[in-house]
């Protein structure tokens, strides 16, 4: 049998253009959830503090692995002041390894390497886990909570 090689062309790219939109609009919730996480890294790094206004809910509440308790959102706001002035993040790199969305709430575990300078002017390298819960308020991702941290805080 002798198949007609522009015919099965035309019908592999039929197949691609239709499955590739469906998944392409099925791994939107998980592309706006990741785009907030990296926003909130990228913000973080650059010593910028406005996105915590922006990026937490009002009733947010984090443990990280070097904190006694979970902070507020205000919490955050005056450990983050700081944080920043005992860290000067130089680069990260971020490792999704699953984001789970049903409706309005996303959870997102992933794994980090960060790269800067510490308050005594030496390279750093940390490395380290977190689990984000964000919440979509007004159509908009924030964090509701999270929890993780450096390897070396366990």
């Amino acid at each position: 049998m002798k198949i007609n090689s522009t015919a099965l062309i035309i019908v592999g790219l039929g197949f691609w253009l239709a499955t590739g939109n469906v998944f392409a609009q099925s791994a939107l919730p998980d592309a706006d959830v990741w785009a907030v996480v990296e926003r909130q890294w990228e913000a973080s790094e650059k010593g910028d503090s406005d996105w915590m206004e922006d990026l937490l809910a009002e009733d947010f509440s984090g443990w990280t692995n070097g904190s006694p308790a979970p902070r507020s959102k205000d919490s955050v706001k005056m450990w983050q002041k700081f944080e920043n002035k005992m860290w000067d993040g130089e680069q990260h790199e971020l490792h999704p390894l699953s984001i789970v969305v049903h409706g309005d709430t996303a959870i997102a575990h992933y794994l980090y390497v960060n790269a800067g300078e510490n308050s005594k002017g030496e390279a750093e390298v940390v490395t380290g886990r977190y689990t984000d819960v964000l919440v979509k308020i007004d159509g908009q991702w924030k964090f509701l909570a999270w929890h993780g941290g450096s390897e070396s805080d366990d």
